[in-house]
This record gives structure tokens, sequence and C-alpha cells, in this order.
């Protein structure tokens, strides 16, 4: 009796602790409940990048540290299944300004084409850009490893954003001459759309953690009007800080 009483004590012994591991494995399959309460939903996005043109023609002198600079107010829709990914709409403004060097550029020109005009052997400007500005609509699909914490965990989103041109001019500072002297210390600034496309689709990507990521933007269009300047295809690379 004693050894049937220590073998079925055995073998109730083993399937509790099958039993009990049965549990433990469908409770590891279960998904993780999370909780997006106080969470906030709105989005504050920043962004400063390195702009540059693809298909620049070897014409014109670029220099400098050409740059962009954006921001949006997004708003952020977790998915009720799978809360990690989210779709994100917001509207905001997107700057590129792009530096040239003794360089004249005929925005305001009664021209047929925009010129890019060389000007080391004349005066020239000794600071001198082309600056546009947008206002854009940006959409994303987002992922976040910890979306009940905004501020930690890896983060990747991409998307694309719409603009309409809002501005685009040419600004010019201290007047010089060929051999760089000093004429004037003022600044011009001509500003004018007649050359532009109005309107731009811009794919993009971002990848980070917490409220820090890398982004890239380029622009499926050309910048200029087909026939009235070079085919270059605006890009630019650089920081977000989001979540603000």
């Amino acid at each position: 009796m004693k050894k049937v009483f220590l073998l079925t004590a055995s073998v109730l012994f083993v399937t509790a602790l099958f039993a009990q591991n049965d549990t433990l494995k469908i409770d590891k399959k279960k998904k993780p409940v999370i909780d997006l309460s106080g969470r906030s939903n709105d989005h504050f996005l920043i962004q400063l990048g390195y702009a540059g043109w693809n298909g620049k023609p070897a014409g014109i002198n670029t220099t400098g540290l050409p740059r962009s600079f954006n921001m949006y107010f997004m708003l952020d829709f977790p998915f009720k299944t799978t809360p990690k990914f989210s779709a994100a709409i917001g509207a905001g403004i997107g700057t590129d300004h792009i530096f040239f060097s003794k360089t004249y550029i005929g925005i305001t020109d009664q021209t047929s084409a925009l010129v890019f005009q060389d000007r080391s052997d004349t005066t020239h400007f000794k600071k001198y850009k082309l600056a546009t500005s947008w206002l854009e609509a940006p959409i994303e699909l987002r992922y976040s490893a910890h979306p009940e914490t905004p501020g930690k965990g890896f983060k990747a989103a991409i998307g694309i954003k719409v603009g309409t041109l809002l501005n685009a001019h040419t600004k010019g500072k201290t007047l010089q001459n060929s051999s760089g002297q000093t004429l004037n210390s003022y600044t011009e600034k001509l500003a004018s759309k007649k050359f532009f496309n109005t309107t731009r689709i811009v794919p993009t990507i971002r990848i980070g953690y917490g409220h820090f990521s890398l982004y890239g933007a380029y622009e499926i269009g050309n910048l200029f009007k087909a026939g009235l300047g070079p085919d270059v295809k605006p890009y630019s690379i650089g920081l977000t800080i989001s979540g603000l």
C-alpha cells in the first residue's frame, strides 16, 4: 500500500509539474496588455538636416552647408489590434536653403528659362542663397517598440508628405567686386515662384530611439518646371526630435 501511495503521489506530482508548465506556456503565448490611456496622441516634430539637389549640373556652384528645417504637428492613431503600429497625419512647414558661390539666379527675370550665372569675374554677393518654404501635410505609418512610453525604445516610420509652395526667394548679402573687396554692405532679397513647380510629393523614412531619430526625404518630382530650369530633385537627411 505504501508503494502504491508513493507511486500515485509521484504520478500526481509529475502531472502537476507538466500542467504547470503547460499553463506557463499558454500564459506566455498571450499578448501582453498595452495600456495607452496615459499616452498623448499629439506629436510635435522638429527636423534639422542637410539639403541637396540630385542631378545638379556641374556648372551650378553650390557651397557651404545647405540645410533643411521643418516643423510639423501630427496626430497619432494606434491600431487597436496591434498598438505597436500606428498611423499619423498632420500639417506643418518645410524649408530648404541652398547656398551658392559667386552666383546670380534670375528668379525675377523676364526670361524663358531660369538663369544661373557665374559672376566670379564681376560684382557678386559674398553670401548668396536660394530658399523655398512649403506648406506640407505629412502621413506616416509608425512602429514603436514601447508605445506606452514614447520616450523610450526603438521607433521607425515610413511615410509621404504633400506640399504646396509658399515662397521662393534669393537672398544676397554684402556686394563685392571680382577681387573680393566690399562695395556695399546691404542685403538684396528677390522673390518669385515663376520657374518652380508649386506642388511636391516627398517619400520619407525615420528610424531612431525615444525622442530622437534620423530621417531621410527625397522629392519624386523636379524642383523647377519642365524646360524652365535644371532637372534637379531635392533631398534631405538629418535629425528629428519628436514626441514633445
